[in-house]
């Protein structure tokens, strides 16, 4: 019924740039955010960053305040996660995902997930 896609991963130095897709598709598509998570080897998946379809307001994770900016088209149903001053612990399998919820944060709060694109960052 629903589907995220990401795109945009890969490999970069400690420094670099990516910029992350996700398009969503789906009639009945409707959700009111999309979010960013990313799960690193071992640890638990973590919030990134979300931003509302409406008026495109984000909010994110104070581990990447400054260094991570969302955007969105709602044209194309697709978000975009653009990561500046990429750093070896932001090394993970990053997942969009879709809300009904206006400021999601948790993971209980989405209820469609894309399969994930793996960025890695090297030192």
């Amino acid at each position: 019924q629903v589907q995220l896609v990401e795109s945009g991963g890969g490999l970069v130095q400690a420094g670099g740039s990516l910029r992350l897709s996700c398009v969503a598709s789906g009639r009945t598509f409707s959700s009111d955010a999309m979010g960013w998570f990313r799960q690193a080897p071992g640890k638990e998946r973590e919030f990134v960053a979300a931003i509302s379809w409406s008026g495109g307001s984000t909010y994110c994770a104070e581990s990447v305040k400054g260094r991570f900016t969302c955007s969105r088209d709602n044209a194309k149903n697709t978000v975009y996660l653009q990561m500046n001053n990429l750093k070896p612990k932001d090394t993970a399998v990053y997942y969009c995902a879709a809300s009904d919820s206006e400021y999601p944060t948790l993971i209980y709060e989405y209820q469609y997930w894309g399969q994930g694109t793996q960025v890695t960052v090297s030192s």
